[in-house]
């Protein structure tokens, strides 16, 4: 494979999302940037790695509605978070500063209303339906990070 290749391009991609992150995630975990005034705005998605099991922290674009996160990956076949979230639902995220407990739900484009979308606010499920109605793709993902009650929380 030559060093302009698919692989190289790939690392190339992933190391300088990396090194960008190791930035950014402090300071969205402080709160900089989060959705407070707007909806929409930066939270830090904790996951545990599918394979490895490890914790992964990164920064991620969320609109919140009625106490859920959505969050949406356009890369959705090489997105690590979306495929840690798909094999583990239990997540966290940091929301101005304040850590929160989720239920995370991954949708993909072209599956109509799941079953499992039918107990979200009434907001978020017509959004979760609008976009199960659109095409299928491999490469677009919705999540929804539903809250987990305080009482709930198994520490």
């Amino acid at each position: 494979m030559s060093p302009t290749g698919p692989t190289s391009l790939t690392s190339l991609e992933a190391d300088f999302f990396r090194s960008l992150n190791r930035f950014v995630e402090p300071l969205v975990r402080a709160g900089l940037g989060a959705p407070l005034l707007t909806p929409s705005g930066l939270i830090v998605l904790e996951t545990t790695g599918w394979r490895s099991g490890r914790v992964h922290r990164l920064p991620v674009l969320a609109t919140i509605i009625e106490d859920h996160a959505l969050v949406g990956s356009v890369r959705a076949d090489r997105s690590h978070w979306v495929r840690n979230i798909r094999e583990s639902s239990e997540v966290r995220y940091w929301l101005g500063g304040e850590v929160r407990e989720a239920s995370a739900l991954v949708f993909d484009a072209g599956e109509g209303l799941p079953e499992l979308a039918k107990g979200l606010p009434p907001l978020v499920r017509a959004i979760v339906s609008v976009y199960g109605a659109l095409p299928a793709g491999p490469t677009v993902a919705l999540a929804v990070l539903a809250p987990v009650p305080s009482d709930a929380v198994v520490t």
